[in-house]
């Protein structure tokens, strides 16, 4: 698969993201998606984004870097966003942060099947 369109598949799962737009992620997530070395599978993957949503009702993904190797995707993620109550175990309560995340994506199929991903907590905390 060409890097250029994987990485049109890739902000096309970012604007799904952004849009909440939950029947169409199977169309850019493989049904035996894993996270962080775990297997999560479609429907948990989809529990701990809609997780995510609730708990950060302003939350947006903004692509800070993409670098693209097929089948392989790196992101650096921006948020700049306001929790509602706990993040990451911290007491954010409302209060405005931003933080990055960055994350390694394997693809399948011209579907994500291996995500990893590294929050920037630290950033968070220094915040509070």
């Amino acid at each position: 698969m060409a890097d250029v369109h994987l990485v049109e598949i890739y902000r096309g799962y970012i604007a799904c993201l952004n849009a909440q737009d939950w029947p169409n992620l199977a169309n850019f997530v493989h049904e035996d998606v894993h996270y962080n070395g775990g297997y999560v599978g479609l429907s948990g993957y989809r529990d701990m984004l809609e997780g995510d949503f609730r708990a950060i009702p302003d939350l947006h993904f903004n692509i800070a870097l993409l670098i693209c190797g097929p089948p392989h995707v790196a992101s650096r993620l921006h948020f700049d966003c306001t929790p509602t109550g706990m993040l990451f175990g911290m007491a954010v309560n409302g209060r405005k942060v931003w933080f990055t995340e960055n994350v390694f994506y394997e693809f399948l199929d011209r579907r994500i099947r291996n995500v990893w991903s590294v929050v920037d907590k630290a950033a968070i905390a220094a915040q509070l």
